[in-house]
């Protein structure tokens, strides 16, 4: 069994930064990638970012390019969300997962039902 647990969340003005982090556990852990997605009140989940767990290419939803970065921490088994300059448009629970595919292509990474185990979420408010 995988287990992902995110924290860093909270109550941010905007302007200002939060840092996200996943920690994973369990011996089956082992992904070809790793994503970011968020889910607002109503809305659908959404695709952040994504990152290779080898070779740690990135990729990132327009809206958050620039702001965001995704990375990670092979040996801690440990990914990050960095965010600056949130906006309120940023409030959402986020998400972590693990893709577990062979296929690795940014299209695959930016659809949710393409992964394997999902974190509990962390709330983020961003207030104007």
């Amino acid at each position: 069994q995988v287990q992902l647990v995110e924290s860093g969340g909270g109550l941010v003005q905007a302007g200002g930064s939060l840092r996200l982090s996943c920690a994973a556990s369990g011996r089956t852990f082992n992904p070809n990638a790793m994503g970011w997605f968020r889910q607002a009140p109503g809305k659908e989940r959404e695709f952040v970012a994504a990152i290779t767990w080898s070779g740690g290419s990135t990729y990132y939803a327009d809206s958050v390019k620039g702001r965001f970065t995704i990375s990670r921490d092979n040996a801690k088994n440990t990914v990050y969300l960095q965010m600056n300059s949130l906006k309120p448009e940023d409030t959402a629970v986020y998400y972590c997962a693990g893709y577990r595919k062979w296929y690795t292509d940014s299209y695959y990474f930016r659809h949710s039902t393409n992964y394997d185990y999902w974190g509990q979420g962390t709330q983020v408010t961003v207030s104007s």
